[in-house]
């Protein structure tokens, strides 16, 4: 498995990390959320903001995407977890929200999630993310092609 490294990189993060060890408790093997995935994993971003990849391979690849996410947003807390597992094909459906702040203003942020994720041999192999970007841009400002003149 490939490691890492400077997990403190990734504080911002903490609260997202821990409802999905949650979600996942019993049915993926891990002590945290990296170690939950395979290291050929396939995350897509299907419901998104623009500039925000839609497609990444790789645990490592994934971890540089989320590194400097602290840069930009600080979750609080994440809650209201609902889990959802088909034990035939081994997807997960995670439903859950997030609070948190824009660490340049301070701003309020908070959203809702769906994550559908599929396990093979106990490790996360697929990740489909969705959430409302609309909540990213009220946060962030919005982008300013989209904006009224």
């Amino acid at each position: 498995m490939t490691a890492i490294g400077e997990l403190g990189d990734f504080s911002a993060l903490e609260p997202f990390f821990r409802i999905v060890e949650e979600g996942l408790a019993g049915l993926a093997d891990g002590e945290s959320f990296f170690d939950l995935l395979a290291d050929d994993v396939v995350f897509d971003y299907i419901i998104t903001v623009p500039g925000y990849p839609r497609h990444v391979i790789g645990r490592a690849a994934v971890a540089e995407l989320y590194r400097p996410y602290g840069a930009t947003i600080a979750l609080d807390r994440c809650f209201d977890l609902a889990v959802h597992h088909d034990r035939e094909t081994g997807v997960v459906v995670l439903e859950y929200a997030s609070e948190g702040r824009v660490v340049s203003t301070g701003a309020a942020y908070s959203n809702r999630y769906i994550s559908v994720l599929t396990i093979t041999d106990r490790k996360v192999t697929r990740w489909r993310d969705y959430l409302d970007p609309i909540a990213v841009f009220d946060a962030l400002g919005w982008p300013v092609s989209h904006q009224s003149p």
